[in-house]
């Protein structure tokens, strides 16, 4: 007769519209025009046509009707940010959604990845009595002194007041916005 272990994991809190960060415009503006602070994070603009007439400096342009398609790309190349911030024109609609699948296909990607390292590593404790214990898989140290993930989780939010907030604060500002075209927002 075999014993197995049941291994229960926590429950992850659902991902919803309250649980995204919103991050000021205010607050912004410094970390964009700060070099260490502006590679840490990342601006995604998901305005349609409505994207003429300026945008944030450094910001990507992906239509909100373009983000599935564009998810494991964004996936892909945020991965190392500390922030992804997500607007439109007010951040009321597709700013949110856009932040909110993009949060969610994270979680799914980190939970696949979990899932497929936990399987690697049950296959092989089954052909070694050694098991790491440490958090040390393929030679790479995954977990700090403490017991955590080295590094923090990635903070994604919505731009408060989207674009519109932005733009009457900081659009003649050419070291924050780009493209701006006043006669527009008159």
């Amino acid at each position: 007769m075999s014993s197995s272990a049941t291994v229960i994991k926590p429950v992850k809190p659902a991902i919803t519209l309250s649980s995204l960060g919103q991050i000021h415009p205010t607050t912004l503006a410094p970390l964009l025009l700060d070099p260490e602070q502006s590679t840490k994070l990342a601006v995604i603009d998901v305005r349609d046509s409505d994207h003429i007439g300026g945008n944030i400096n450094g910001s990507t342009w992906i239509p909100i009707n373009q983000l599935d398609a564009r998810m494991p790309e964004l996936l892909r190349t945020l991965k190392d940010k500390d922030r992804v911030i997500f607007h439109c024109m007010l951040s009321q609609q597709r700013g949110p959604k856009a932040a909110l699948m993009y949060a969610r296909a994270k979680r799914s990607a980190e939970d696949k990845a979990e899932a497929e390292a936990a399987k690697t590593a049950a296959t092989q404790s089954e052909g070694s009595e050694e098991k790491p214990s440490d958090g040390n898989v393929d030679g790479i140290d995954k977990k700090n002194k403490s017991g955590t993930d080295a590094s923090p989780p990635q903070e994604v939010c919505v731009l408060e007041g989207g674009f519109g907030w932005w733009q009457s604060r900081y659009g003649p500002d050419p070291r924050l916005t780009a493209n701006y075209e006043a006669d527009i927002w008159v």
